[in-house]
């Protein structure tokens, strides 16, 4: 697979970073507020300009004097970001002059020895200029006039980063990679368990809910298999969202999980399976995702605790009783050894066909053993069955003499299953009948 050349965009707080990657990127892909401190985390986004791909990285703001261990954390992923890059984008606030956190910022670049393309962002037009002069006295190069909010100049802006750019003697095709979207509600883990995984402290942890607030993408190899993992914000219920940036946080979370092959939802074993619990494992089933549950925390339980909460399980989450579950702890480590494989399995099983000859003759098989119900005096024939896609496995019964009332369909998906592996992935049943479809 190819290495794309890393582009970082560091800065003080409330300098307009995000603004500026959603520019670059065309969308508004980073949550952005007026508010300094909403982007904690370093996010990667693959970017273009002018035939050359890289990845664009948005850091949090970086402060001289961290007054908060938030706030410390987020300066070490900035600063983590600036080492790993291959060409850097200092973004300062020209109608606010050089702040001792700008110079803070500038001093250690200068020390790191990567080229740097410095921004003078809120140059909203030619009048505003000679603002972006003082900025010379960073000691970094020239200024770039720009404005993020308004893509003024930023064309100008990219071509001097792209001329900063390593040379690659191929940047081939990307390979294909299954994504992977960590979901669960605030403070169950998500952050902690990625940050296992990876080997390092790639995402800020801290006690309170709601620490991370962009979906967190990065490339892990799982087993045999390298995957595309996002750590999603702690998804809560509408009403308890107090601030628009949660709110925009929560929505790209759910926006992660439509677009994932598999979901791991990470839940609180000391708190049991709760109501929310429920919500998310039914949202994962509706995208059609794979999904694996991780009972993390499970070390902190007596016996006692496991036995209430391993009967909470079946008796609340048995709608998706066909995703593997697996118990472990984040903090240690323990039994995390299982989470590959069940993932590799949610995945393939999510791709998986079965011949329609032999469809339609297990189909007759269970119809034989267990007519379909009458209904408003009529019994419903099954006529012919068809697996219709994947992603997830998808079957189409063309049916005679009424519709298929719901728990049928269930009795059906449960004889598939014991017949055909599909564990970890949800299964769609389309019926059929004059013409009309119905799900």
């Amino acid at each position: 697979m190819a290495t794309l050349p890393v582009v970082a965009v560091v800065g003080r707080p409330n300098v307009g970073k995000s603004t500026l990657v959603n520019r670059v990127l065309g969308k508004r892909a980073a949550v952005v507020e007026e508010a300094p401190g909403v982007t904690r985390d370093r996010r990667e986004f693959t970017a273009e300009w002018t035939g050359r791909r890289f990845l664009l990285v948005d850091t949090g703001g970086w402060e001289l004097t961290p007054d908060e261990a938030l706030s410390s954390a987020i300066r070490e992923q900035a600063e983590a970001a600036v080492a790993g890059a291959d060409v850097v984008v200092f973004v300062v606030d020209a109608t606010a002059g050089v702040a001792p956190d700008d110079a803070g910022v500038a001093e250690l670049l200068r020390r790191s020895d990567v080229p740097v393309v410095l921004a003078a962002n809120k140059v909203d037009d030619s009048g505003k200029e000679t603002l972006a002069a003082e900025l010379w006295s960073l000691g970094l190069g020239e200024p770039h006039p720009v404005s993020a909010l308004h893509g003024r100049a930023s064309g100008e802006l990219l071509d001097a980063v792209v001329a900063r750019l390593p040379e690659l003697s191929d940047q081939g095709e990307v390979e294909h990679q299954p994504r992977l979207a960590i979901v669960g509600r605030p403070n169950v883990g998500k952050s902690t368990l990625l940050n296992r995984l990876l080997g390092e402290e790639r995402v800020i942890v801290a006690p309170r809910p709601g620490t991370t607030r962009d979906p967190i993408d990065v490339e892990i190899e799982l087993g045999e298999r390298w995957w595309r993992v996002v750590d999603t914000a702690g998804i809560r219920r509408v009403p308890k969202i107090k601030e628009s940036a949660d709110y925009f946080a929560v929505q790209r979370a759910r926006k992660v999980l439509e677009e994932a092959d598999v979901a791991l939802l990470v839940m609180d074993a000391l708190d049991g399976v709760t109501q929310q619990d429920q919500r998310l494992a039914s949202d994962v089933a509706k995208a059609g995702v794979g999904l694996v549950i991780l009972l993390n925390k499970w070390d902190a339980l007596d016996e006692e605790q496991r036995e209430l909460t391993e009967r909470s399980i079946g008796d609340r989450l048995g709608f998706v009783g066909w995703a593997p579950l697996l118990r472990g702890a984040a903090i240690s480590g323990a039994r995390l050894h299982r989470i590959p494989a069940a993932l590799e399995h949610a995945y393939l099983s999510r791709q998986r066909r079965v011949p329609t000859s032999i469809l339609n003759r297990m189909v007759a098989d269970w119809a034989q053993a267990q007519p379909p119900p009458m209904r408003k005096g009529r019994r419903p024939k099954l006529r012919y069955a068809v697996q219709a896609g994947i992603e997830p496995p998808t079957a189409v019964l063309f049916v005679s003499g009424g519709e298929l009332a719901e728990d049928y369909l269930r009795y059906l998906e449960r004889r598939l299953r014991e017949e055909v592996d599909l564990e970890g992935t949800p299964v769609r049943w389309v019926t059929r009948s004059k013409g009309e479809s119905r799900r």
